[in-house]
């Protein structure tokens, strides 16, 4: 498949600020709090041990996002607990509990706050579904070509949401200026040099997701892991948290773009210090990984730990979405939109293709393999998850 592209990183000096920020302890943190959502419970590691002898490897583990908090994707880890902080903040305080921001004391200083974002889908609707279970407003800005289902579940949860004409990078420069002009609080999950902080609060909620797998792997160590990436801060953060967490004996952690919007692997192949850009209408049906602009928080931390970087075509993500739906022998079935199936179809393309041999052994795949996946989200666009699965299809439907 030469359509598929493999580049090792370089890898850039560590930023001491970042590795400590996304420590074992702080996740933790985050972690207690999640705790304290009434909704929150453990999602599921499947562990897909026949799908793992087909490929020939040891073993081959994805964590089940779909059942976040009802949201159908993980991202409602990140805005909740950055509203957290924000809030803890406000109150002189380093951390909060969710029993503490919904007493009457706290809901009454924070009644007037509004919440923007920008967001392809699943973040907004968990920004949307913190503010509503709050009380407070929020205001989500959508790019073109957004699924009109990821738009009404984000105004279902009482969102002033809409679609833009823009593309998402742009579509987030339209809410930071929104936020500037209107005295809302910006819950954005990129980053640049003058707006970390948030970020950085919303890339450690994901870590959540790391932990739990952590703990329901055990003793089982896996010795590769691939993240899907759109600016960077999911694979940031769990690039962070995996390299805490293991040390030295760290598994090989692969990043994955849609080549369309494959801005992480650019910034990688140049190896220059230099964040490179992809520009245009980023037309992937991966709406998740749409993005064009690296997050600098997410590439500080997937320059310095992580191994490779892969630029994938469409039909590697809706591979992925078919066999998960579809799962062998007494495998459980994975429902995985199209930005959380992308990590298990170049897995199956690596060990099944022999065009991409040489991908394969570069980053060290065989028979003693232990692989960790993350299906990042349910089937957040039920129309196009059938088009896909039922039709077999390898693109978005039109």
């Amino acid at each position: 498949m030469n359509d598929i592209k493999l580049t090792e990183i370089k890898a850039i000096a560590a930023n001491k600020r970042w590795d400590d920020f996304f420590s074992v302890e702080n996740a933790g943190k985050a972690r207690e709090f999640h705790e304290g959502i009434p909704e929150y419970e453990k999602t599921p590691l499947a562990c897909l041990s026949d799908l793992a002898d087909y490929l020939g490897v040891k073993g081959l583990y994805v964590k089940d996002e779909s059942y976040r908090f009802g949201l159908n994707a993980f991202k409602g880890l990140g805005g909740s607990y950055a509203v957290s902080k924000h809030i803890a903040g406000l109150l002189g305080k380093d951390e909060i509990s969710f029993e503490e921001i919904i007493s009457p004391e706290v809901k009454e200083t924070i009644k007037d706050l509004t919440f923007v974002t920008a967001t392809d889908g699943n973040h907004g609707r968990g920004v949307a579904w913190t503010a509503n279970k709050l009380g407070v407003k929020s205001v989500v800005y959508m790019p073109k070509g957004s699924a009109l289902e990821r738009h009404e579940n984000i105004r279902a949860l009482g969102a002033d949401a809409s679609i833009t004409e823009y593309n998402y990078d742009d579509t987030v420069r339209i809410a930071q200026k929104q936020a500037e002009e209107n005295g809302w609080v910006f819950i954005q999950d990129t980053a640049w040099e003058e707006y970390e902080e948030i970020p950085a609060n919303i890339m450690l909620g994901y870590t959540t997701l790391a932990l739990e797998a952590f703990e329901e792997l055990g003793d089982v160590r896996p010795t590769h892991v691939f993240l899907q990436a759109g600016v960077g801060a999911m694979s940031g953060a769990m690039t962070g948290i995996i390299t805490s967490y293991y040390g030295d004996d760290s598994p090989v952690i692969t990043i994955v773009e849609p080549d369309r919007a494959d801005c992480i692997y650019k910034t990688a192949e140049a190896a220059d210090g230099k964040l490179h850009i992809v520009e245009g209408d980023l037309d992937t049906m991966m709406a998740g990984l749409a993005c064009g602009e690296p997050c600098t928080i997410g590439w500080d931390l997937i320059g310095a730990h992580a191994d490779f970087v892969m630029s994938v075509p469409e039909a590697v993500a809706a591979r992925g979405m078919r066999i998960l739906g579809n799962p062998m022998g007494s495998d459980t079935r994975v429902i995985s939109g199209e930005s959380g199936a992308v990590t298990t179809g170049i897995v199956y393309d690596l060990m099944t293709d022999e065009t991409l041999t040489e991908f394969k052994n570069k980053i060290g795949l065989d028979e003693n393999s232990v692989i960790l996946l993350v299906s990042t989200e349910g089937d957040t666009d039920k129309e196009n998850y059938r088009h896909i699965v039922w039709d077999g299809a390898n693109s978005a439907k039109r």
